[in-house]
C-alpha cells in the first residue's frame, strides 16, 4: 500500500485511510455534491445501483481508479438498495465547508449502516421488523439473541440448535453474527441463506457481555429482566451490544430491556410449517397468505406485533381467553370499535419516532406527529377505562398521557414545520422572546430602519434626515448641512460629503450586528431550542414504549374484530383437553380468492386422543384433501393466537405443536431429492410430537415406489397411534388405499375421503368430508381437466383397466398383458418388439434392478452405455 500511495491525490489517500478502517464495508465518499465510490467498492456499487462505472486519474502514478457516483440528495434512493443487496455501507461525509478551506477537506465515517442495524425510513419496511440476531455457540446450549435498533426491542433466548433454527426462522433477521471459528458449525445448523458478519472471539465471552449489558442497563444485575439463567442468550445479547459499538450506533438509550422469550408459552411451528401454511408470504407469486386476510391493522406497530403473534400462537388457555374476550367486546361494540379506529390513525410509527429521538435524529415534522400520537392516546385510554372488560382497562391503566411533554411540544413547535431542521421556521412563535426578536429584525428590516428614522426625525427635528447603507461602515444617518447644527452630541460622524454628513449612532451599530447575524443567529437558536426538546422527550422513553406496546396490542385485536365482521368469523371455545371439534370450518385465505358468487364447501372435523385421533384421507387429487388440512391447522392456529375462526362453531383443545409435512419442497439445487426432504421434515415430526400435538400429513412417500411409499406411511401412522409418547391428533391425506385396511387393526384410526360424482363419465368435486375410504384416484379424469391430448387420456384408460384386471403392479406387468394393450391402440402404431425378445428382457432386468434415488449422474451414464452395449450398438 505505502508503494501504492506514493502516487495517489491527497483526497484518495483520506479515501483508502478510511477504507482501512472498514475494509469489509462499501464506503461512499462524500465529494462536492456527490457520494463516490471507487476502485472495487465502484464495480459493486454500480452493479447494484444501475449507475454508470467510470475512471479516474490517480494523480501522477498514471493509474486509473474505477469510479461510480451519484448525487448526495439521492442517498436515500440508493442507500437502501445497498443495504437490502446484503451490504454494510460507511458513510464518510465532508465535517467541514469546502468554502472555508484552502486545504484537504476534512472528513470522517458518520455512520456504519448494516442490514440489521438501520434506523432510516427508506431503508425499513414499517409493517416489518429489522432484527439484527448473534448465534453464540455455548458449551451447554446455543444462544441467540434479537435486537430491533428501529423500535428497542431486545430479546434472548437458548436452547438445541433445531430451537434455535426456529427462532431464526420466526424472526427472520436481516442480518446474523456469529464467532468467526464457528463459521462450519453456523453453516451446517442454520444454511448459507443468511446475511452474516464474523466477530473476534473474544467478543463471545461471557465476563465481556455481561459487562456491556451492566453498562447500557445501569444496572448490577440482570435478574431484574429475567435472563440470568440464560447464559448462552446474554453472551449474544453481549455480541449485539459490542457490533452497536462497532458500527457507531451509541445513542441507544431506547433499549430499555433484555427480554427473554420464554418457549414453553408459545406453540411450537417449524420452519416447514409457517411455510407449508403460508402464515407470512404465498407459495404462489398471485396467492394470499394469511396474514394478508387477517391483517387489518392501521399502526405500523400493530402490523409488526401481528405477524409476531402469528408465528407464536399462546398454548395458555386464560392468555388466549383474555384475547378473545378483547375481540368479542369490540365486534360487539361497533361505537367503541370506530373511536379506536379513528385515533389508532393518527397514531403513527410511535415505535420508530421514538427510536430516532434516542439517537437524536427526530425531525420536527415527527416530533409534531409524537404530539398528535400522544392527543390521540387521552380518548384511547378513556374509552378502554370506561367498559367492562379487564383488560381493556388493564392497557388503559397503562396508558401515560405524558401530558407535560405533549403541551410543551404544542407551545414551542410550529403546527406545520419543515421536515428538516435547517429549513428554519422549525419553533413556535411567542415562545422564545430572543428568537422572535431576531425573526422580526430578519422578516422586518426595512420596516424596523423606517422606525428609527421617524423616531429621530421627530426627536431631532431634522425632517430631511435618511437612513443609507454601505460596504464600507455599515448603516448611516445622513444629514444635509443645513441641518447640521441639530445633530444631537452622541452621533458619530464616519464621512463628509459636499452637501451632508454621514453619521452612526450606538443604536444603529447594534441593529446592524443584530440584522447581518440575524438568519444565522435563527438557525442556531432553533437548533438549540429544538435540541432541549428532544432532550426532554427521550426522559419519557419508558412511557412512550409502553404506549406503543399497548396500542400495537390493542390494534392487533381490532383487527381480529374487523376480519371477523368482514368474513362471519366466530369465537372458538378455547379449552385445555384434547378434544379438536371444528363445524364448518373453512380454509380463512382460500375462500377470499374465490371467484364472485362461488361460495367455499365447509368441512366438520373432530380429533380427540381417545376415539378418533387419526382421520386417514382418501380421494382424488383436486378433490380438496390438501385445504382441507391446512384449514383444520389454520382454525387452530387463529384460535390460539386470539382470533375468531371461520366456522359455525369450534371447540379447540389446545395444541402445543403444530407440524406439517404438506406438498413437495424440493431442495435439488442443494443436493436433495424430494423423497430426502419428505423423510427430513418426517423425521422432525416424530423426534419432537407430544400427545397435545397436531399432525397433518399430505401425500407421504409420493417420492418413492409405491411399495416403499406404503410401507413409510404405513409405519408411520402406526407409531402415532401405538407410541404413549407420540398419540398426537393427526390428519393423514393420502393417494394409498391400502392404508384404509389400519382402520380394522388399530381402534382410534378412523377413514374418511373427500367425496366426488361421477357423472356421465365426468367427475364432479363435491370437497365434502364423508366417512369410509376411497377406493378410486381419479388421476385420468385430473388429466383430462388440465387439457391433456385425448388420445393419451384414452390410452391412460385402457392400460389402467389393463392393469386392474391383471391386478398388476408397475414394473411387472406380464407379457399377455402388455400385448393386449399393445393390439387395443386405436389409431396408435403397433409396438415395434415384443418383451419374449431376451435382448429386451435382459434390458428390462437391467433397468428394474437400478437404484434411482442413489444413482449419481456418472453411473447413469455409465449404464446406459452398458445398455447400448447389450443392444449392439
Amino acid at each position: 500500500m505505502a508503494a501504492k500511495e506514493k502516487g495517489l491525490t491527497p483526497m484518495m489517500k483520506q479515501f483508502y485511510s478510511f477504507k482501512a478502517q472498514h475494509p469489509d464495508a462499501l464506503l461512499l465518499f462524500r465529494c462536492g455534491d456527490f457520494y463516490e465510490t471507487y476502485s472495487e467498492d465502484a464495480v459493486i456499487a454500480a452493479k447494484i445501483l444501475g449507475i454508470t462505472l467510470t475512471k479516474r486519474n490517480n494523480g501522477g502514478s498514471g493509474d486509473v481508479t474505477e469510479m461510480a457516483g451519484f448525487p448526495y440528495h439521492a442517498l436515500d434512493t440508493y442507500l437502501p438498495k445497498l443495504v437490502r443487496a446484503g451490504k454494510r455501507v460507511a458513510i464518510c461525509d465532508q465535517l467541514e465547508d469546502p468554502k472555508l478551506t484552502k486545504t484537504l477537506v476534512k472528513r470522517g465515517i458518520t455512520e456504519l449502516v448494516t442490514p440489521g442495524v438501520a434506523l432510516g425510513d427508506s431503508v425499513l419496511n414499517y409493517k416489518e421488523n429489522n432484527f439484527l440476531a448473534a448465534i453464540n455457540f455455548g458449551k451447554m446450549a446455543c444462544g441467540v439473541a434479537f435486537l430491533d435498533i428501529s423500535t428497542g426491542e431486545f430479546l434472548t433466548a437458548q436452547g438445541a440448535f433445531d430451537y434455535i433454527e426456529k427462532l431464526l426462522g420466526n424472526f427472520s433477521p436481516k442480518e446474523v453474527l456469529y464467532e468467526r471459528s464457528h463459521k462450519q458449525e453456523f453453516e451446517r445448523y442454520f444454511g448459507t441463506k443468511h446475511c452474516v458478519f464474523e466477530m473476534d472471539d473474544w467478543v463471545f465471552t461471557e465476563q465481556t457481555a455481561r459487562q456491556k449489558l451492566l453498562k447500557h442497563f445501569g444496572t448490577k444485575t440482570l435478574k431484574g429482566f429475567g435472563v440470568e439463567h440464560i447464559q448462552s442468550g446474554i453472551v449474544a445479547a453481549g455480541a449485539i451490544m459490542q457490533y452497536l459499538e462497532i458500527t457507531q450506533h451509541t445513542q441507544i438509550n431506547h433499549i430499555t430491556a433484555l427480554a427473554p422469550i420464554e418457549e414453553e408459552q408459545y406453540v411450537r411451528l417449524d420452519r416447514f410449517t409457517i411455510r407449508s401454511l403460508e402464515l407470512l408470504q404465498p407459495m404462489q407469486e398471485d396467492g394470499a397468505s394469511l396474514l394478508n386476510v387477517i391483517d387489518r391493522t392501521v399502526t405500523p406497530m400493530g402490523g409488526r406485533m401481528l405477524k409476531r403473534w402469528l408465528v407464536f400462537p399462546l398454548k395458555e388457555v386464560q392468555l388466549i381467553e383474555q384475547r378473545l374476550n378483547v375481540v368479542e367486546t369490540l365486534f360487539r361494540d361497533t361505537t367503541f370499535r370506530t373511536l379506536l379506529d379513528e385515533q389508532l390513525h393518527r397514531i403513527g410509527d410511535l415505535e420508530r419516532i421514538l427510536s430516532k429521538a434516542a439517537v437524536g435524529r427526530i425531525s420536527p415534522r415527527e416530533m409534531i406527529q409524537l404530539k398528535i400520537a400522544l392527543q390521540a392516546i387521552q380518548p384511547l385510554k378513556a374509552a378502554c377505562m370506561q367498559t367492562n372488560n379487564e383488560t381493556l382497562n388493564r392497557i388503559g391503566e397503562q396508558m401515560s398521557l405524558c401530558e407535560s411533554l405533549r403541551d410543551r411540544i404544542e407551545h414551542e413547535i410550529q403546527p406545520d414545520p419543515p421536515l428538516l431542521l435547517s429549513k428554519g421556521n422549525v419553533i413556535a412563535d411567542a415562545f422564545s422572546p430572543e428568537l422572535d426578536e431576531l425573526r422580526r429584525i430578519s422578516r422586518g428590516g426595512r420596516d424596523y430602519l423606517m422606525d428609527i428614522q421617524q423616531r429621530e426625525i421627530e426627536a431631532t427635528g431634522i425632517s430631511s434626515l435618511k437612513i443609507g447603507y454601505n460596504n464600507v461602515f455599515g448603516y448611516y444617518l445622513e444629514v444635509r448641512n443645513t441641518y447640521k447644527d441639530k445633530v444631537p452630541q452622541e452621533w458619530v460622524r464616519k464621512q463628509t460629503l459636499a452637501q451632508a454628513e454621514r453619521y452612526i449612532t450606538q443604536e444603529l451599530k447594534e441593529y446592524e450586528e443584530k440584522i447581518l447575524g440575524a438568519d444565522e443567529k435563527i438557525q442556531i437558536l432553533e437548533e438549540q431550542l429544538f435540541n432541549e426538546l428532544i432532550t426532554a422527550t427521550q426522559e419519557f422513553i419508558p412511557q412512550i414504549q409502553i404506549n406503543a406496546n399497548v396500542i400495537a396490542r390493542l390494534d392487533c385485536l381490532l383487527s381480529f374484530a374487523k376480519t371477523a365482521e368482514e368474513n362471519h368469523y366466530i369465537r372458538p371455545f378455547v379449552e385445555d383437553s384434547d378434544v379438536l371439534n371444528i363445524r364448518q370450518g373453512r380454509h380463512p385465505v382460500i375462500e377470499t380468492q374465490l371467484p364472485p358468487g362461488e361460495h367455499y364447501v365447509p368441512n366438520d372435523i373432530f380429533l380427540d386422543t381417545q376415539h378418533q385421533q387419526i382421520i386417514i384421507i382418501t380421494g382424488p387429487n383436486m378433490a380438496g384433501k390438501s385445504a382441507l388440512l391446512r384449514q383444520t391447522a389454520l382454525i387452530v392456529l387463529l384460535a390460539q393466537i386470539g382470533s375468531f375462526v371461520p366456522a359455525e362453531s369450534a371447540i379447540i383443545g389446545t395444541v402445543d405443536k403444530i407440524f406439517t409435512r404438506v406438498g413437495a419442497s424440493d431442495n435439488i439445487s442443494l443436493g436433495e431429492s424430494t423423497f430426502m426432504v419428505e423423510m427430513t421434515e418426517a423425521a422432525n415430526i416424530l423426534n419432537n410430537v407430544s400427545p397435545r400435538s397436531l399432525v397433518l400429513f399430505d401425500e407421504l412417500g409420493r417420492g418413492t415406489s409405491t411399495y416403499d411409499g406404503i410401507s413409510i406411511a404405513w409405519a408411520i401412522v402406526e407409531h402415532l397411534h401405538e407410541h404413549p409418547k407420540a398419540r398426537a391428533r393427526t390428519l393423514f391425506a393420502t393417494h394409498y388405499h391400502e392404508l384404509n385396511e389400519m382402520e380394522k387393526n388399530f381402534k382410534r384410526i378412523k377413514n374418511y375421503n373427500v367425496s366426488v360424482k361421477e357423472v356421465e363419465g365426468k367427475i364432479i368435486f363435491m370437497r365434502k368430508l364423508e366417512k369410509g375410504g376411497s377406493e378410486h384416484s381419479f388421476g385420468i379424469h385430473v388429466a383430462d381437466i388440465a387439457g391433456m391430448p385425448k388420445s393419451i387420456v384414452k390410452r391412460a384408460g385402457v392400460v389402467l383397466k389393463q392393469l386392474e384386471a391383471d391386478n398388476a403392479q408397475v414394473g411387472s406387468v406380464s407379457k399377455p398383458s402388455l400385448k393386449h394393450l399393445d393390439e387395443s391402440r386405436e389409431g396408435l402404431q403397433l409396438s415395434l418388439f415384443q418383451l419374449d425378445d431376451p435382448v429386451l428382457c435382459q434390458i428390462r432386468d437391467e433397468i428394474l434392478h437400478l437404484d434411482v434415488n442413489h444413482l449419481t449422474p456418472v453411473e447413469a451414464l455409465n449404464k446406459l452405455n452398458d445398455i447400448k452395449k447389450i443392444v449392439g450398438g
